[in-house]
């Protein structure tokens, strides 16, 4: 097990962890993009595929810019989230309310991306990593705007289309 005593080591743990979320995440939303039925919602996918690609490289600019050597780790709470939705995606017919689900699924991957670049701006604030905060909230600030933009979907077409379907 590591140990964590320092806020440089939670720094780097953390930050190794929201490394391993994303590149798991750009293997999940290919695979979102094609089950959503919606065209709107693929596309929503396509975009924030190509948004996790570009949070990723800024990743790896944190890295660069402050000498810090990521941990090679698994993010737990990722995968238990990307295979609740590949249960939904197994277990449920392709249309509006699979829909519905799948903008529940992401959405609970965008809050957990939130509370972790959150907290790593704060903790890079602490230790000085001026440079590290802004480009990890940069990458705060896409995922809000990405949950604003799920929440909208859900709200307006998803959630409607799927309640018509019985």
């Amino acid at each position: 097990m590591t140990q964590r005593k320092t806020v440089d080591d939670l720094f780097v743990h953390m930050l190794s962890d929201i490394y391993s979320a994303e590149k798991q995440l750009t293997r999940a939303l290919a695979k979102l993009s094609r089950t959503a039925s919606d065209p709107q919602l693929s596309d929503a996918f396509k975009t924030h595929l190509e948004e996790t690609q570009g949070q990723v490289e800024r990743i790896d600019q944190v890295v660069e810019k402050t000498g810090i050597k990521l941990k090679r780790m698994k993010c737990v709470a990722m995968e238990g989230l990307i295979e609740e939705a590949a249960e939904l995606i197994d277990e449920m017919e392709k249309g509006p309310v699979l829909d519905a689900g799948l903008v529940a699924a992401a959405q609970k991957v965008e809050h957990y991306e939130i509370a972790s670049y959150g907290s790593l701006c704060a903790l890079g604030k602490q230790l000085g990593q001026m440079e590290a905060v802004e480009l990890l909230r940069a990458t705060l600030e896409e995922e809000k705007a990405t949950d604003l933009k799920l929440s909208e979907f859900a709200e307006k077409a998803g959630n409607e289309k799927a309640k018509q379907q019985k």
